[in-house]
């Protein structure tokens, strides 16, 4: 028999060995275009950014290797270009002549696989953008990094390639910045999941611009590019990676008529068959069936590929006699400390097939929480509503997740539900796990779900709750001073039965706390007294935060202007706490002023938010002037709330790192000094004088006069280079609202704001001589005529400028004014926000 196979990568490589396995006697022979075949695709980031030393390491196998071993013909830099399927013959190009021959078949196998999108934007084709899918373009991406030395990257796409590229572009000593089309990365995840990876890439410096596209490249005369994006932003970077998304390769098959499915790629049948019962088809560029939804999907994984390929060998040579069922697209990626792994369908996909589920968030540990190292492991599930089916999974964490969906993966793939993770029997010792496995818990959460025992309410509904709704944060008085959903009174739960009495029954209640659980309590508690109404928050606090927390706005200068101090990442430049960048943190002596070392360690890993800062504020108490305290955490937002505790206290924050998913810092707790002639401790003196330069302006009025005096001195004094911040309160957030607003849900009352107050910085009036809006008008046009900025001008130059913009949380929930209705580069705040702003500003103005 005489087997033809187009495509020397993964999926043809195997069947090509399978083949020479089953029948020594075979005649095959391997087609591939480019130069090498049988390489690991999916180490290619890695290579460019150091992790792989060696670029022998990309290859499993040589075309030599493969020959002597196997004895197959294997011809590189040969192209298939045509399929004669009546005479079963293909005709064949000689990439480096141009010269063609044919070859005949019994049985021809494609694995042309998928190539990756390039769209026709204008300046696409400049030398420093580029594509990553093979060799050839992962030589060429490391000759550049390696001779021009870039310093800035943009990364066009947020998928498992782009953020891997992200990643090792970071490592090299680059300044990344993301862009993608939609409002999340990582697709296969749903939104609130992939909220966690947009934390972890701004904490590590990543710029992350989401709901923007490429609307055009602009090459520059210093050798550089400008990518132009749709909103008008502009990036100038010295290299751009091209990330998004792939399609298959199907011309080949189209043009021989061969059959193409609804998702335009090659249609096979369970034996992997094309329309021609002599030609098999497998890998990235065909159609499968998803397990989930029973329709047919583009999976292109690597592991599929490979298992494809086995069976449509099998299948010539003994016959159809092999099944491939189908795929539920089990993935996973590492993007920095963070492992991000998928199995079956998400929300998205259950939607939009009309499928009907539930879903479920649960918190936990990648092992036991008193044995060293315990690191967070957020996990979603969802099941059908009746039966308890497992449709799908993510999970998210610092370690353990890959074995956390391979878990969720056997009982999604067998049709399985929430049932059978209840039972499922897992290794367990206090280094790997914990008695209740992370996976058994969510099996338990759900049970809980669907027979009824406890009613949840997910966090995107928690802002269409009405005003009948009791809210209730059932987490202790520390943890709410830390932080609380808007709107939430504070009955921790070990006092919750004596305030029973105090609450309406007749009401609908909402319970949350911090994971879920004592919600979960809170509820059974309610319920069994007599509340008929009552939900549980699903994920509580941890998952409403993460889900709602404003992506950081990124900014053209090097230093970070957000609410925290950038995280370092020990394995790309050495820090104070780290004996060595190229091994990780080293637990360096630190040393006080007096030369005696005195370090006081403290342990808050595996503790939640705001565990970790509850913890710090004790220790440091503790401390006597001039001590210091290292304090590590698995808590992944520490990196960000010690930086502004620290701000607030006036604690001297000496590193801050993280490795390995554990935040560390080190603080020192200040030495008071002898006061000076004039009264004023130097260290106060010179605490001033080092925050000269901040200005901060609280805008409470929204009179069209008062807001364009806002804007001119925020715009004069961003001018001279100092830090300008105006906080937005009350009838102030009026100014900052959108011109088009998507529509938002309210209550009665936050409809009746809405009526009453202007929707726009264009509907303001003047405070004097208004005139029913006659004056705006005419003040707006003198304006013009001489030539002076309007108010939106003045906004958007405030915003280039760098201004920050800060609008109160409570003022917010006090008036009913959504998030979505505010512009886009407004970050919400609370009281505590302001007042760290004002502890670094000389000038605080109350307009």
């Amino acid at each position: 028999m005489k087997i033809l196979i187009v495509g020397g990568v993964a999926g043809g490589a195997t069947v090509a060995a399978r083949l020479r396995r089953l029948d020594e006697q075979a005649e095959v022979i391997l087609f591939e275009r480019g130069k090498y075949v049988s390489y690991a695709n999916c180490g290619l980031p890695y290579y460019i950014g150091g992790t792989i030393a060696q670029r022998s390491k990309l290859f499993v196998q040589t075309v030599k290797g493969f020959t002597d071993r196997f004895r197959i013909d294997i011809r590189t830099e040969q192209e298939v270009t045509a399929i004669d399927r009546a005479r079963r013959e293909v005709t064949v190009r000689r990439v480096a002549t141009g010269e063609t021959y044919v070859e005949t078949y019994d049985r021809l196998v494609l694995s042309p696989g998928a190539e990756p999108l390039r769209p026709p934007i204008e300046g696409i084709d400049s030398p420093r953008i580029f594509t990553l899918r093979s060799v050839p373009d992962t030589d060429a991406i490391k000759q550049y990094v390696d001779t021009r030395h870039p310093r800035r990257a943009v990364v066009v796409g947020g998928g498992f390639i782009g953020l891997e590229m992200a990643e090792n572009l970071h490592h090299l000593g680059l300044r990344v910045d993301v862009v993608e089309m939609a409002d999340q990365v990582m697709a296969p995840l749903d939104f609130s999941m992939a909220a966690l990876v947009h934390r972890h890439l701004t904490d590590r410096g990543v710029g992350l611009y989401l709901k923007d596209g490429v609307a055009r490249f602009e090459e520059r005369g210093d050798e550089r590019v400008t990518v132009h994006l749709q909103s008008g932003r502009q990036i100038t970077a010295d290299l751009v990676i091209l990330s998004i998304g792939v399609r298959p390769e199907t011309q080949l098959a189209r043009e021989a008529g061969l059959e193409i499915g609804e998702r335009r790629g090659i249609a096979v049948n369970e034996y992997m068959q094309t329309s021609d019962p002599a030609i098999y088809a497998l890998g990235d560029a065909v159609e499968v069936r998803h397990l989930v939804t029973g329709r047919p999907a583009l999976i292109p994984l690597a592991g599929p590929a490979n298992k494809q390929g086995r069976i449509a060998a099998d299948n010539i040579v003994l016959g159809n006699t092999h099944i491939y069922g189908g795929s539920i697209g089990t993935s996973v990626a590492k993007v920095f400390d963070l492992t991000v792994a998928a199995a079956g369908a998400n929300a998205k996909l259950l939607k939009a097939c009309g499928i009907e589920y539930i879903e479920s968030f649960t918190h936990g540990a990648s092992h036991a929480v008193y044995y060293p190292d315990a690191l967070p492991l957020s996990i979603k599930i969802l099941f059908a509503p009746g039966t308890g089916r497992l449709l799908g999974a993510q999970v998210v964490g610092c370690d353990g997740a890959d074995k956390r969906i391979e878990m969720f993966e056997q009982i999604i793939r067998t049709g399985g539900t929430i049932h059978d993770l209840t039972e499922l029997e897992h290794a367990y010792a206090p280094p790997y796990s914990s008695a209740k496995d992370p996976v058994n818990m969510a099996g338990y959460v759900a049970e809980n779900i669907l027979t009824g025992r406890v009613r949840v309410i997910q966090w995107r509904d928690v802002a269409a709750l009405g005003d009948e709704t009791l809210r209730i944060d059932v987490r202790t008085h520390d943890e709410f001073a830390m932080g609380s959903i808007p709107g939430f009174v504070n009955i921790p739960l070990d006092e919750l039965r004596e305030h029973l009495g105090e609450l309406p029954r007749e009401r609908p209640v909402v319970v949350s706390c911090a994971v879920g659980l004592r919600g979960y309590l809170a509820s059974r508690i309610l319920t069994q007294h007599g509340f008929r109404d009552v939900r549980n928050l699903s994920g509580g606090y941890t998952t409403w935060r993460a889900a709602t927390a404003p992506v950081p706005e990124p900014r053209d200068g090097e230093e970070c202007r957000c609410d925290c101090a950038p995280v370092h990442d020990c394995r790309s430049v050495a820090q104070p706490g780290c004996a060595d960048a190229s091994t990780g943190c080293g637990d360096s002596a630190a040393v006080s002023p007096e030369g005696e070392s005195a370090v006081v360690e403290v342990d808050a890993c595996g503790l939640m938010c705001p565990g970790p800062v509850l913890q710090l504020k004790k220790s440091f108490e503790a401390l006597k002037p001039g001590g210091q305290l290292r304090i590590t955490a698995t808590d992944q937002a520490f990196g960000r709330d010690v930086a502004s505790w620290c701000r607030m206290t006036g604690a001297e924050l000496l590193s801050l790192d993280t490795c390995g998913g554990k935040v560390r810092a080190q603080i020192r707790k200040p030495v008071p000094a002898a006061a000076s002639c004039c009264g004023a401790r130097p260290e106060s003196v010179s605490r001033q004088a080092a925050s000269a330069d901040n200005k901060t302006i609280v805008v409470f009025s929204d009179d069209l006069d008062r807001a364009l005096a806002s804007f001119v001195i925020a715009n004069g004094v961003a001018a001279t280079g100092k830090r300008v911040t105006m906080f937005f309160t009350f009838w102030g957030l009026n100014v900052i609202k959108k011109r088009r607003k998507p529509a938002v849900r309210k209550d009665l009352m936050g409809r009746m704001f809405g009526w009453m107050l202007p929707s726009h910085s264009g509907r303001l009036h003047l405070s004097k001589l208004n005139m029913w809006g006659l004056g705006s008008r005419m003040m707006r046009g003198i304006m013009r005529r001489k030539k002076i900025s309007s108010l939106e001008e003045l906004m958007r130059q405030a915003l280039d400028s760098g201004v920050e913009m800060i609008a109160c949380t409570m003022s917010m929930d006090v008036m009913g004014v959504r998030r979505e209705e505010l512009l886009d580069e407004v970050t919400l705040g609370g009281v505590a926000s302001y007042l760290d702003r004002t502890e670094k500003a000389n000038l605080n103005l109350f307009i």
